[in-house]
């Protein structure tokens, strides 16, 4: 799961940060607006916790200009801001929760893991089922062991049925990302799940549709 952290007070951010990839959900962080919109251009996310009183661009207005692009990724404001009128606004202008600083951890924790969770079902490609938020692998009754890399190639290739995904794309989630490398963890795919996968040299992979 990636995550972006709009936060420009460092100490904070670094705590949010150590707290989220205990969980073992990916964070990038960034301290402006104006940086959030550059990578939601490269990249797509699952959740943004966005500051409000941030340089350059505020919290509001990126969030209302991710809204008027159509982006509905789930998002929360966390922000020292209190009186009722902000609170509506941030609302008003599409986010999701509202999260008053300086808060408990372990509940921020908790809203987080519940609108992953609504965010992420499963999704069925014959007898095999992806949990989203697990980042579990099953097929009939029993989950397959899968390595860290393998596992996030499969939800590449699983969230994009029947489209090819870059060779790029892949390369993200790779420790020493190469052409030939990744061609053994589709190999490895291949042979553990018997999937359909087809190549476009030089380009990427593609599950093809059941």
């Amino acid at each position: 799961m990636k995550i972006l952290l709009l936060e420009d007070d460092t100490i904070l951010a670094q705590t949010m940060i150590q707290i989220l990839e205990s969980e073992n959900y990916s964070v990038t962080l960034v301290e402006d607006g104006e940086e959030v919109l550059t990578k939601t251009y490269e990249q797509s996310y699952d959740l943004y916790l966005f500051d409000i009183n941030v340089p350059v661009l505020n919290g509001m207005d990126t969030l209302k200009l991710l809204r008027n692009s159509d982006d509905t990724t789930p998002t929360f404001f966390i922000t020292a801001r209190r009186d009722t009128s902000t609170i509506l606004e941030g609302f008003d202008c599409g986010c999701d929760d509202y999260i008053k600083k300086p808060f408990d951890l372990d509940e921020f924790l908790a809203r987080v893991k519940a609108v992953l969770k609504r965010k992420n079902p499963t999704i069925h490609y014959g007898d095999i089922v992806f949990d989203l938020y697990e980042n579990r692998v099953t097929q009939g009754e029993k989950e397959l062991s899968l390595g860290i890399v393998e596992r996030d190639v499969f939800a590449l290739l699983i969230k994009n049925i029947n489209s090819t995904v870059h060779k790029v794309t892949f390369f993200e989630y790779m420790n020493k990302p190469s052409d030939s490398a990744l061609r053994v963890v589709i190999s490895k795919l291949k042979k553990i799940l018997d999937l359909n996968i087809t190549n476009t040299k030089g380009v990427g992979y593609k599950l093809e549709k059941l």
